[in-house]
Protein backbone atom coordinates (compact mmCIF):
# COMPACT_ATOMS: atom_id res chain seq x y z
CA UNK A 1 0.00 0.00 0.00
CA UNK A 2 1.38 3.42 -0.92
CA UNK A 3 1.38 5.84 1.98
CA UNK A 4 2.48 9.06 0.30
CA UNK A 5 0.17 12.02 0.80
CA UNK A 6 1.27 15.63 0.34
CA UNK A 7 1.97 16.98 3.82
CA UNK A 8 0.16 20.27 3.44
CA UNK A 9 -2.96 18.57 2.08
CA UNK A 10 -3.04 15.90 4.80
CA UNK A 11 -2.60 18.45 7.58
CA UNK A 12 -5.12 20.88 6.15
CA UNK A 13 -7.74 18.17 5.93
CA UNK A 14 -6.83 16.69 9.31
CA UNK A 15 -7.35 20.08 10.91
CA UNK A 16 -10.78 20.64 9.43
CA UNK A 17 -14.15 19.56 10.67
CA UNK A 18 -15.02 18.07 14.04
CA UNK A 19 -14.43 14.89 15.98
CA UNK A 20 -16.45 12.54 18.15
CA UNK A 21 -14.22 9.93 19.83
CA UNK A 22 -17.08 7.49 20.18
CA UNK A 23 -17.30 7.35 16.37
CA UNK A 24 -13.61 6.62 15.79
CA UNK A 25 -12.82 3.11 14.60
CA UNK A 26 -9.62 1.65 16.08
CA UNK A 27 -8.02 -1.36 14.41
CA UNK A 28 -4.61 -2.99 14.09
CA UNK A 29 -2.84 -5.86 12.40
CA UNK A 30 0.63 -7.36 12.60
CA UNK A 31 3.18 -9.44 10.77
CA UNK A 32 3.83 -13.01 11.85
CA UNK A 33 7.50 -12.36 11.09
CA UNK A 34 7.70 -9.67 13.77
CA UNK A 35 10.11 -10.63 16.55
CA UNK A 36 8.28 -8.56 19.15
CA UNK A 37 10.22 -9.94 22.13
CA UNK A 38 13.47 -8.60 20.65
CA UNK A 39 12.47 -4.95 20.22
CA UNK A 40 13.78 -2.47 22.77
CA UNK A 41 14.52 0.79 20.95
CA UNK A 42 12.91 2.99 18.32
CA UNK A 43 13.37 6.08 16.19
CA UNK A 44 11.07 8.12 13.97
CA UNK A 45 11.54 7.86 10.23
CA UNK A 46 13.01 11.03 8.76
CA UNK A 47 12.53 12.41 5.28
CA UNK A 48 9.45 13.93 3.73
CA UNK A 49 5.87 13.73 4.93
CA UNK A 50 4.13 14.26 8.24
CA UNK A 51 6.63 12.04 10.10
CA UNK A 52 9.35 14.59 9.41
CA UNK A 53 7.09 17.61 9.87
CA UNK A 54 8.11 20.22 12.43
CA UNK A 55 4.66 21.85 12.64
CA UNK A 56 2.55 21.72 15.78
CA UNK A 57 0.58 18.70 14.51
CA UNK A 58 3.75 16.70 13.78
CA UNK A 59 5.21 17.59 17.18
CA UNK A 60 2.02 16.68 19.04
CA UNK A 61 1.88 13.29 17.31
CA UNK A 62 5.57 12.57 17.91
CA UNK A 63 5.29 13.58 21.56
CA UNK A 64 2.21 11.39 22.08
CA UNK A 65 3.95 8.41 20.48
CA UNK A 66 7.12 8.99 22.54
CA UNK A 67 5.05 9.06 25.73
CA UNK A 68 3.35 5.78 24.92
CA UNK A 69 6.56 4.05 23.83
CA UNK A 70 8.22 5.12 27.10
CA UNK A 71 5.30 3.77 29.14
CA UNK A 72 5.78 0.40 27.42
CA UNK A 73 9.53 0.32 28.06
CA UNK A 74 10.90 1.38 24.67
CA UNK A 75 13.86 3.75 24.52
CA UNK A 76 14.66 6.24 21.74
CA UNK A 77 17.89 5.44 19.88
CA UNK A 78 19.41 7.27 16.93
CA UNK A 79 21.98 4.54 16.29
CA UNK A 80 20.51 1.30 14.86
CA UNK A 81 17.10 1.33 16.58
CA UNK A 82 15.10 -1.91 16.61
CA UNK A 83 11.92 -0.22 15.36
CA UNK A 84 11.28 2.65 12.98
CA UNK A 85 8.08 4.60 13.62
CA UNK A 86 6.05 6.07 10.76
CA UNK A 87 2.81 7.98 11.15
CA UNK A 88 0.51 9.38 8.48
CA UNK A 89 -2.71 11.33 8.33
CA UNK A 90 -5.00 10.46 5.42
CA UNK A 91 -7.85 12.53 4.08
CA UNK A 92 -11.34 11.39 3.21
CA UNK A 93 -12.84 7.92 3.15
CA UNK A 94 -10.47 5.19 2.01
CA UNK A 95 -10.49 1.48 1.25
CA UNK A 96 -8.07 -0.42 3.46
CA UNK A 97 -7.00 -4.05 3.68
CA UNK A 98 -6.64 -5.42 7.19
CA UNK A 99 -6.35 -8.99 8.47
CA UNK A 100 -8.39 -11.23 10.73
CA UNK A 101 -5.90 -12.31 13.41
CA UNK A 102 -5.78 -13.52 16.96
CA UNK A 103 -4.85 -10.98 19.63
CA UNK A 104 -1.24 -9.81 19.27
CA UNK A 105 -0.47 -10.49 22.95
CA UNK A 106 -1.59 -14.10 22.55
CA UNK A 107 0.58 -14.50 19.44
CA UNK A 108 3.64 -13.08 21.22
CA UNK A 109 2.99 -15.18 24.36
CA UNK A 110 3.04 -18.31 22.16
CA UNK A 111 6.58 -17.34 21.16
CA UNK A 112 6.12 -18.04 17.47
CA UNK A 113 8.03 -16.04 14.86
CA UNK A 114 7.83 -16.91 11.18
CA UNK A 115 10.81 -16.43 8.89
CA UNK A 116 12.11 -17.76 5.57
CA UNK A 117 12.98 -21.07 7.29
CA UNK A 118 9.41 -21.70 8.51
CA UNK A 119 7.92 -24.55 6.42
CA UNK A 120 5.01 -23.40 4.28
CA UNK A 121 2.60 -25.89 5.88
CA UNK A 122 3.43 -24.47 9.33
CA UNK A 123 2.87 -20.82 8.44
CA UNK A 124 -0.12 -19.08 9.93
CA UNK A 125 -1.35 -17.40 6.77
CA UNK A 126 -3.18 -14.10 6.47
CA UNK A 127 -6.93 -13.75 6.10
CA UNK A 128 -7.48 -10.37 4.45
CA UNK A 129 -10.45 -8.17 5.32
CA UNK A 130 -11.51 -5.26 3.14
CA UNK A 131 -12.60 -2.26 5.17
CA UNK A 132 -13.84 1.21 4.38
CA UNK A 133 -12.29 3.70 6.76
CA UNK A 134 -14.32 6.81 7.49
CA UNK A 135 -13.28 10.39 6.85
CA UNK A 136 -9.84 11.09 8.32
CA UNK A 137 -7.46 8.27 9.28
CA UNK A 138 -4.37 8.36 11.49
CA UNK A 139 -2.07 5.42 10.72
CA UNK A 140 0.93 4.41 12.84
CA UNK A 141 3.32 1.78 11.49
CA UNK A 142 6.20 0.05 13.28
CA UNK A 143 8.95 -1.23 10.98
CA UNK A 144 11.60 -3.77 11.92
CA UNK A 145 14.80 -1.86 11.15
CA UNK A 146 16.82 -5.03 10.59
CA UNK A 147 14.49 -6.56 7.96
CA UNK A 148 12.98 -3.27 6.75
CA UNK A 149 9.50 -4.82 7.00
CA UNK A 150 6.41 -3.38 8.62
CA UNK A 151 5.55 -5.54 11.64
CA UNK A 152 2.55 -3.65 13.06
CA UNK A 153 -0.08 -1.20 11.85
CA UNK A 154 -2.48 0.63 14.13
CA UNK A 155 -5.05 3.06 12.86
CA UNK A 156 -7.92 5.26 13.94
CA UNK A 157 -10.48 6.24 11.32
CA UNK A 158 -13.19 8.84 11.59
CA UNK A 159 -10.67 11.25 13.11
CA UNK A 160 -10.88 14.89 12.11
CA UNK A 161 -9.71 17.54 14.51
CA UNK A 162 -10.37 21.23 15.00
CA UNK A 163 -7.46 23.65 15.38
CA UNK A 164 -6.26 24.69 18.81
CA UNK A 165 -5.96 22.92 22.16
CA UNK A 166 -9.00 20.70 21.57
CA UNK A 167 -7.34 19.34 18.42
CA UNK A 168 -4.19 18.45 20.40
CA UNK A 169 -6.27 16.55 22.95
CA UNK A 170 -7.97 14.61 20.15
CA UNK A 171 -4.65 13.71 18.50
CA UNK A 172 -3.19 12.49 21.80
CA UNK A 173 -6.32 10.50 22.58
CA UNK A 174 -6.19 8.92 19.11
CA UNK A 175 -2.56 7.86 19.59
CA UNK A 176 -3.39 6.42 23.01
CA UNK A 177 -6.33 4.46 21.57
CA UNK A 178 -4.19 3.10 18.74
CA UNK A 179 -1.45 1.95 21.12
CA UNK A 180 -4.05 0.24 23.30
CA UNK A 181 -4.03 -2.30 20.44
CA UNK A 182 -0.27 -2.82 20.89
CA UNK A 183 -0.05 -4.20 24.43
CA UNK A 184 3.58 -5.27 24.12
CA UNK A 185 6.01 -4.18 26.83
CA UNK A 186 9.71 -4.72 26.35
CA UNK A 187 10.86 -7.97 27.92
CA UNK A 188 11.65 -7.60 31.63
CA UNK A 189 10.44 -3.98 31.76
CA UNK A 190 7.44 -4.60 34.02
CA UNK A 191 9.48 -6.80 36.36
CA UNK A 192 12.14 -4.08 36.59
CA UNK A 193 9.56 -1.41 37.39
CA UNK A 194 7.98 -3.60 40.06
CA UNK A 195 11.39 -4.02 41.66
CA UNK A 196 11.98 -0.27 41.64
CA UNK A 197 8.58 0.48 43.18
CA UNK A 198 9.08 -2.08 45.95
CA UNK A 199 12.35 -0.33 46.91
CA UNK A 200 10.62 3.05 47.27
Amino acid sequence: MKLSVPLWLALALALSGCFASREARIESDYSYSGNFRRYRTYEFVTGTGVSADTSKVGEVLRDAIRTRMKIQGYRPARNRPDLLVIFRVFEGTMAFRGYAQEDLTRWVDNGAVEDENTPKDERKGYEPIRMVLAEGTLLITLVDNRTNRAVWNGYASGVTVPPGPQGEVILRRSVRSIFDQYHIFTEGYLRGNEGESSQN
